[in-house]
């Protein structure tokens, strides 16, 4: 798979259903889903997404994503790119915030029953692995 690491993780996150890119306020581009808000990237090395604290919280200890690096104590995490191999974890970042239930009896586009929470994960938070 060809492109820039931003290149790649749009031409991913772009694919699912209902998600339009655009450019983002502070630079960058953002991916939405109606009008909230999946994330955005800063060029390719910066990914940042809005969470539930309770949810930001899980995924900092499970090693996952940082305190949002300008709102720390806010719902936001950021995930540093550091170089292609980190692709992966932020298109799962991603897709967990597109599958997440958004307020109670209002689901995304898939619903979170379709996923599982690993037994091998140490987080409790969802994760982006279709259940068998």
């Amino acid at each position: 798979m060809g492109g820039s690491i931003s290149e790649r993780i749009e031409r991913e996150v772009a694919s699912w259903a209902g998600v339009s890119v655009s450019p983002h306020r502070y630079g960058g581009i953002e991916f939405r889903v109606g009008r909230r808000e999946l994330g955005h990237l800063h060029g390719d090395r910066l990914a940042d997404l809005p969470f539930p604290v309770s949810i930001r919280r899980e995924l900092v200890a499970a090693g996952r994503a940082e305190p949002h690096h300008i709102l720390p104590k806010s719902g936001w995490v950021s995930l540093w790119i550091r170089g292609a191999g980190d692709v992966g974890a932020a298109i799962e970042l991603f897709r967990l915030n597109y599958e997440r239930p958004w307020s109670e009896g209002l689901t995304s586009a898939v619903h979170a029953s379709e996923f599982c929470v690993l037994s091998s994960c140490s987080s409790s938070v969802l994760c982006a692995v279709p259940s068998a």
